[in-house]
């Protein structure tokens, strides 16, 4: 194997960067769309109130981007570790190892069932009520 050329980006020594970046902003985003109605309705569930609770329903008018954005940034991700030709790593560096494939996956792998959970919470949510 040739060393990384200086004025090589760190791209080329490290594919993986765009998909955990990609997982990271898929996770972010599922997170903060299911701040105005998952979060408070688990927390009710496991016996945690008080008045703050409702400031949670203050991000529900934006919910609705978060989700676009989480969706898009969790079909990138996909698309990047499933279906990409994924580029040599260095001996030694980070994607090298099949740890960080993993946590990568499984990162994306949670935001893809939190959208699923918030995108159908109209359906169940009743139920809990």
């Amino acid at each position: 194997m040739n060393p990384p050329q200086a004025g090589a980006s760190s791209e080329a020594s490290n594919p993986n960067q765009s998909d955990r970046w990609l997982a990271a902003g898929g996770v972010v985003g599922a997170v903060l769309a299911s701040t105005c109605c998952i979060v408070p309705l688990l927390l009710v569930t496991i016996g945690i109130s008080g008045a703050w609770i409702g400031n949670l329903t203050a991000l529900e008018p934006y919910s609705i981007y978060f989700t676009i954005a989480a969706l898009a940034f969790v079909a990138l991700g996909f698309w990047h570790v499933y279906f990409r030709k994924s580029a040599e790593c260095i001996d030694g560096s980070y994607c090298a190892r099949p740890e960080s494939r993993r946590i990568t996956k499984i990162a994306l792998w949670a935001a893809a069932l939190l959208l699923l959970v918030n995108m159908t919470m109209g359906w169940w949510a009743p139920l809990f009520y």
